[in-house]
């Protein structure tokens, strides 16, 4: 059974960090990407930060640059999305999806997707 499923997310004050996890089974890491996104209300949702199959590319949104990282534990079967410097405009949920592709990317048309977790950043 394919399962997708994030955690970590919760309520920070502006300039803190939170570490988001998104532990996948039912397939590897090393033949899927996994892309963050978030959607804030009344908002379309948008890429935050993805990671290759095998770890081969990563990218991140503009807005996120340099605050964002994004790492892989394969071992474990979890991506992990390590957010410093929190903004309010920040605040979301997150979700994590994968697709069965090398590269990844802010397509919408990731195979699976979690149910989300909420952060949200106090000003």
């Amino acid at each position: 059974e394919v399962q997708v499923v994030e955690s970590g997310g919760g309520l920070v004050q502006a300039g803190g960090s939170l570490r988001l996890s998104c532990a996948v089974s039912g397939f590897t890491l090393d033949d899927y990407a996994i892309g963050w996104f978030r959607q804030a209300p009344g908002k379309e949702r948008e890429g935050v930060s993805c990671i290759g199959s095998r770890d081969v590319s990563t990218d991140y949104a503009d807005s996120v640059k340099g605050r964002f990282t994004i790492s892989s534990d394969r071992a474990k079967n979890t991506v992990y999305l390590q957010m410093n410097n929190l903004k309010p405009e920040d605040t979301a949920v997150y979700y994590c999806a994968a697709e069965r592709t090398a590269f990844c990317n802010f397509n919408p048309w990731y195979d699976y997707w979690g149910q989300g977790t909420q952060v949200t950043v106090s000003s």
